[in-house]
């Protein structure tokens, strides 16, 4: 499902050993003890203030979820895929139980970890405490799927889950795929590799294959060839895709990526972060392994499953971030604010994403609101000479979280300028009456302002265009209406003969919900069309323009995945690569002759969980 907007501007692995058994054919291999002192990163306790925040935040969750108490009975659902010209791989579902019993360990370990008890992923056992996993035979050969298959796969899965009485779009579901080629120590996978998901259910694709199996973690040979990771060891390509396992789950539960803060590298890498690619590595000597931030566990604590409480989880909330400040102090900056909310919120979460290299490089800082909802948050992690964006995430304790973002730059000696989330507030009063269509309150806001400004002050640029766009309208008529005399119009100003959008539907020079502005990798833009997959929105040219050009691109605070294509009287003429990170796309296309237009967005192959997919800029030129 697509992702509901929220506001743009907007839930510890100890020294011990751990006890494996592995089965193989008739022979019950003996009790495998690998102790893992000295353990690094999982051993650390929490910071004082880390602990402290914990604390606080349990104090409002666990009232909550205790006063007329709704338990919550749901448990990860596990699917095995394979084609039907290919049987499950070696052992699969005892290398099932084992790698998710290791994945669920781990984030028992990394929440107690981090003050809130092993709380962790329940999963599903038969009478005989055997994992229940629900295989799933393809209805095409192997050749017919592949990385982009995610949602014919599931769809596959959906009935099979359904003659169990498991509703899958009110579940989370973690899907194996066996779609690897293994001959020799050559190794390939194309298989889907994403996911997404809230607190009230989600999907994870991930692969198997027979080398997947959490007993091969400390193994420093065979030395394998990976298509993708090249000469590995089988230690090592357990740590990729058995992370990933734990990465992708962490996706469907509703975690976003981000790294590890400076202060935390002494505990190894963010598992949302690159930390899908050091699992288990410490077991080999080879680095420090991987660990869930307070960011994701205080994101986690609210979850069914880590709560073990259904209460209100779906009852509709409604939230609003107030008074925001935000104060440069040095090479960092301040936000204070309150969180109001018709059900309780216990933490405050932020991301700082520098623009580039997706949101995997985003670092976070955490709050616990008072009893008046205010907070108090350091933005101390931030990466010199960089354009940024900021996102305020209020976590409420039915697992719902209720966003704010806003756009930011840091100068070349690291202090933070905060004039873009300056434009936003003193636009705020007019966005607002700009989208209930009041302009008697938006000329009083617009000239309160913008008293003083100079001309070619940003807000004073803003406020006019919105003023330009007052009452939703088209500025231009139909591209092929357009006075010859202009030679460039921009096509979101041009009225459009249809448009479907997925998600809220068509939007021009803006996105829906409180975000408002199109902005994709730090950047801005006054013109645009909001287009979350599938969408089409389509014109008539009327053969009197000769090119197109403009930029493509994924709304920031989006982890989707999309692919845009150009239509010229029903031909494509362009078709974007997969995109999955903030990037701009450009694309200068010849339209001479053309008749009819259309920009479609389609999804990634994924589902369209937050496929905000947006055209910056696009303009016809004579």
């Amino acid at each position: 499902m697509p992702r509901t907007p929220g506001l743009h501007f907007r839930y510890a692995m100890a020294t011990r050993p751990i006890l494996w058994y592995r089965s193989m054919s008739k022979t019950v291999l003996p009790l495998i003890v690998i102790l893992l002192a000295p353990l690094g990163a999982h051993g650390q306790a929490p910071s004082p203030e880390e602990g402290h925040q914990a604390r606080e935040a349990r104090k409002i969750l666990d009232p909550f979820h205790s006063q007329k108490a709704e338990r919550s009975d749901r448990k990860l659902h596990i699917v095995y895929f394979t084609p039907k010209d290919k049987k499950p791989a070696a052992n699969w579902h005892a290398r099932t139980q084992r790698i998710m019993e290791h994945v669920r360990d781990f984030y028992a370990e990394q929440m107690d970890r981090n003050g809130f008890g092993r709380r962790t992923i329940p999963l599903d056992y038969d009478a005989q405490k055997k994992l229940v996993v629900h295989l799933v035979i393809g209805s095409r050969p192997t050749a017919a799927y592949s990385t982009r298959s995610g949602s014919p796969i599931r769809d596959e899965a959906v009935p099979v889950l359904a003659a169990k009485g498991i509703k899958a779009s009110r579940e989370t579901l973690l899907i194996f795929c066996h779609l690897t080629t293994h001959l020799g120590n050559t190794i390939r996978h194309n298989s889907p590799y994403y996911a997404g998901g809230t607190a009230r259910g989600g999907t994870a694709w991930v692969c198997d294959s027979a080398l997947l199996d959490p007993l091969d973690l400390p193994r420093k040979a065979p030395l394998l060839l990976d298509g993708e990771y090249g000469r590995i060891s089988l230690g090592r390509y357990n740590s990729i895709f058995l992370g990933g396992t734990a990465h992708e789950l962490g996706h469907a539960l509703g975690l976003p990526h981000n790294r590890e803060n400076p202060d935390e590298r002494g505990r190894g890498q963010s598992l949302m972060g690159s930390g899908n690619r050091t699992y288990g590595e410490q077991l080999r000597g080879d680095g420090k392994g991987s660990f869930l931030p307070l960011a994701d566990a205080l994101r986690l604590a609210s979850h069914p499953f880590f709560s073990g409480s259904q209460k209100s989880l779906h009852v509709p909330v409604k939230a609003a971030f107030r008074e925001l400040k935000f104060a440069a102090k040095e090479k960092r900056f301040v936000v204070t604010g309150m969180i109001e909310s018709s059900l309780p919120c216990y933490a405050v979460v932020a991301y700082l994403d520098p623009a580039g290299g997706g949101d995997y490089d985003a670092h976070t800082c955490t709050a616990i609101p008072d009893k008046m909802g205010r907070f108090t948050l350091f933005c101390n992690s931030l990466v010199a000479n960089r354009a940024a964006e900021l996102r305020i995430v209020a976590c409420l304790v039915n697992g719902a979280i209720h966003q704010q973002a806003a756009p930011y730059r840091v100068k070349k000696d690291g202090t933070p300028d905060l004039d873009d989330i300056r434009v936003r507030l003193d636009l705020e009063p007019m966005i607002a009456a700009w989208k209930v269509r009041d302009r008697a309150r938006f000329d009083k806001f617009r000239l309160q302002t913008l008293k003083g400004l100079p001309e070619k002050d940003a807000v004073v640029e803003w406020a006019g265009h919105l003023a330009d766009t007052f009452g939703g309208n088209a500025i231009h008529p139909a591209p092929d209406r357009v006075n010859a005399t202009i030679a460039t119009v921009s096509l979101s100003d041009c009225a459009y003969s249809s448009a479907k959008v997925a998600w809220i539907g068509p939007a021009r020079n803006h996105v829906p919900g409180e975000a408002f502005f199109l902005t994709v990798a730090g950047q801005r833009f006054a013109r645009g069309l909001y287009a979350h997959a599938p969408s089409r929105y389509e014109w008539t040219l009327g053969r009197r323009w000769k090119r197109l050009q403009g930029k493509a691109g994924l709304q920031d605070g989006n982890a989707g995945s999309v692919v845009f294509a150009v239509k010229a009287d029903g031909k494509v003429i362009w078709r974007s690569d997969l995109v999955t990170k903030p990037q701009l796309v450009p694309f200068d296309l010849d339209v001479n002759g053309v008749q009819t237009l259309e920009l479609a967005v389609e999804d990634g192959g994924n589902g369209n969980t937050s496929d905000w997919g947006v055209w910056l800029d696009p303009k016809l030129l004579r």
